[in-house]
């Protein structure tokens, strides 16, 4: 029995070891896994999307995407979400169209990006709410006169409506909008401009802005710099708002944006001094 007895006891304990081995194996195998499980379970859900504005928060918006593989359309701020570099700066851009005063610039060369599509209120402007369309709406009837008329579901659409600031209550909606194209802007005649060119109208009144926006010295512009180069053209309301012109603590119509970090000094540098060296030495 002895001699029966001591092996089973050894072959017991060899077990209880080999048990413990593989069971600390598997517990490693089950750690070593988990990492990559979690990375494959990352891979297969689509990357979050990437959404900077260009000129105004909330109004200029644009998607980051891929133009090409490692190449992306618009690379955005970490700090203040704006667009600071563009793949192609005529990415979904279409020609200007034609504008007093440019037909010198060869067609093509100054480009714009629509922005109705990105309107939301613009589907229903003009087919939905003003053209008596709808259970609860009436046949559509021009005001009397040029005092506004306080309208609920406006207000609640667009709440700048309610303290409209723009001409310090000289002008009203319809001396911007169409009389019964309500989805389009109205020139001096009474003809109708498309909302995707807001300078033609913005121009009746602010023709300095216009003539400055025009020579390149006001707004926004990227693209070829060189004088014949193409350019995208930046629209006064992709910067302006034109319900509310007074926004931000100083009250010049724009919301103060908390600028970029300052650039980081080269490895090996203490401060800026060497930017005032000339590259070139000076005799």
């Amino acid at each position: 029995m002895k001699r029966i007895a001591i092996p089973a006891i050894v072959v017991a304990l060899l077990s209880g070891v080999l048990m413990t081995v593989l069971a600390q194996n598997t517990t490693k195998g089950a750690e070593a896994a988990a990492p990559a499980a979690a990375a494959a379970s990352a891979a297969a859900e689509p990357p979050a999307e990437v959404i900077c504005f260009e000129s105004r928060k909330g109004a200029t918006e644009v998607t980051q995407r891929e133009l090409k593989p490692g190449w992306p359309n618009v690379k955005c701020s970490p700090k203040t979400g704006a667009a600071l570099w563009y793949g192609d700066p005529y990415d979904g851009t279409v020609p200007m169209g034609k504008m007093p005063l440019m037909e010198g610039i060869p067609e093509g060369n100054a480009v714009v990006k629509p922005r109705t599509a990105k309107l939301n209120l613009y589907p229903m402007c003009g087919v939905a709410c003003h053209n008596g369309v709808g259970p609860t709406f009436s046949p559509p009837t021009l005001p009397k006169d040029k005092k506004p008329t306080a309208t609920p579901t406006m207000a609640a659409m667009v709440p700048d409506l309610a303290n409209l600031q723009h001409g310090r209550g000289r002008v009203w909606c319809l001396d911007c909008h169409h009389t019964t194209k309500r989805n389009m802007l109205v020139d001096h005649f009474g003809d109708p401009i498309s909302m995707d060119q807001p300078q033609l109208l913005c121009g009746k009144c602010h023709g300095d802005k216009l003539r400055d926006w025009r020579d390149g010295i006001h707004g926004k512009r990227i693209g070829d710099f060189t004088s014949t180069g193409k350019k995208r053209w930046f629209t006064c309301t992709e910067c302006h708002n034109p319900h509310n012109v007074q926004d931000g603590e100083r009250n010049k119509g724009f919301i103060q944006l908390e600028p970029e970090s300052p650039p980081q000094l080269p490895k090996g540098f203490t401060d800026a001094k060497f930017e005032l060296t000339h590259p070139i030495p000076q005799h």
